[in-house]
């Protein structure tokens, strides 16, 4: 293995060829306290965010109060246009636009609801989507892992485990050693 400086170093990878050795090897790396560290798996491995230690996004969240706001808003849209004038040279609200239509009350829940779902549902989308962006740092257009040919097959066939040289307990030899404790089918050294 050719020693790359460290301060060039993004990490350590270590290949296996299926899944229960990768799986296993996830269990091993987190048990050992290692935190900066990823799997690349050419399909999802099942199980394999909780063997990694990964804890739960808090996307749900942000989505409901995405959903919430535009709940929020359809209703203040609506009661706003169909019971308010605004006099807009003394920028006080004045009820107006009393009108009767068809024997419908001015601000009944039955007309509220399609613009209400309507608006819920695009906020919570919009939410999610950008969201997801925003957590996954993306769009990310380089990655340190794409520099090395070798792990291109991380997208056909094999399974890399990657500690980056950024964890606290990375100590070249000491990680070198514990990769090698995995059984992996090699090692690679994986530059900035």
């Amino acid at each position: 293995m050719s020693d790359i400086p460290r301060e060039k170093l993004y990490g350590l990878a270590a290949e296996f060829a299926d899944t229960p050795s990768i799986f296993h090897a996830a269990e091993k790396t987190h048990a050992a306290g290692y935190k900066w560290f990823d799997c690349l798996v050419p399909f999802p491995v099942h199980g394999l965010d909780r063997a990694m230690g990964v804890k739960m996004t808090i996307l749900p969240i942000l989505v409901f109060f995405g959903g919430l706001t535009g709940l929020t808003l359809a209703c203040i849209l609506q009661v706003f246009t169909n019971s308010l004038e605004i006099d807009l040279w003394a920028l006080v609200p004045v009820v107006g636009y009393q009108y009767d239509v068809s024997g419908k009350p001015l601000l009944g829940p039955a007309a509220f609801v399609p613009v209400a779902f309507e608006m819920t549902v695009l906020f919570s989308a919009l939410t999610a989507v950008f969201g997801t962006l925003v957590l996954n740092k993306l769009p990310m257009l380089y990655h340190p892992t794409l520099k090395s040919p070798k792990l291109a097959r991380a997208t056909d066939d094999r399974f890399y485990l990657v500690i980056e040289s950024k964890d606290p307990l990375f100590v070249r030899d000491d990680v070198e050693a514990f990769l090698q404790s995995l059984n992996p089918d090699s090692i690679i050294e994986l530059e900035k």
